[in-house]
């Protein structure tokens, strides 16, 4: 038999949700508008590809054409790439110079990293990608291997309903600002501070 205590208890978990659910079926129904994003996933803290090619996952689970640009990776294999370099809804592109502490050559750099930006710009014009995961990209216009203004203008200017998932850590202001989605991943623990190497499947 239920007591008194968890009968109460219940009561008022119902009352709670109740009102829980009509302050959200309020919030579903004002969601009227329908058009691409922008999201940002910044910060130092691990797991901002790992969102991203998540949300890529799901993407091709439902059938979209999608665009991957990764900069600023080293050359090793990543899960990643191995999954989806192969896959008809997937058009992969690596700049795959390595880290830039390992190349120490800013010119090679900066020209990989604008060859790299040109693929991009072809998947921000194409109507036909549904979903653009530019992964790494903040790093581009940190160190100003890019041109802020070019970037910018190709992710305004991108068909109306395609969707930009861009990664990477201290997110320009004006990516911020032009995003519709912004996360900023924090760093409580890494393994590697640690001295805990890179594990496969986990960190690449």
């Amino acid at each position: 038999m239920t007591s008194d205590p968890a009968k109460k208890r219940n009561q008022r978990h119902k009352k709670a949700m109740q009102r829980k659910k009509q302050h959200i079926d309020s919030r579903i129904a004002k969601a009227v508008i329908d058009k691409g994003l922008l999201v940002v996933l910044t910060g130092p803290g691990k797991g901002k590809s790992s969102s991203a090619f998540g949300m890529l996952a799901r993407s091709v689970g439902h059938g979209l054409r999608c665009g991957v640009v990764q900069f600023i990776k080293g050359t090793w294999e990543c899960g990643e790439q191995l999954l989806f370099k192969d896959n008809p809804l997937v058009e992969f592109h690596v700049m795959a110079t390595g880290f830039t502490w390992e190349t120490q050559d800013r010119e090679a750099d900066i020209k990989a990293a604008v060859a790299t930006w040109e693929k991009a710009e072809q998947l921000l014009a194409n109507k036909e990608i549904a979903v653009v995961l530019l992964d790494e990209l903040t790093y581009m216009l940190t160190y100003g291997y890019l041109d802020k203004t070019r970037v910018l203008n190709a992710l305004s200017n991108r068909p109306a309903n395609q969707h930009v998932i861009i990664t990477g850590r201290n997110a320009s202001k004006e990516i911020i600002d032009m995003a519709d989605t912004v996360s900023d991943i924090k760093d409580i623990r890494h393994a590697f501070d640690s001295d805990i190497k890179a594990q496969k499947g986990i960190d690449y």
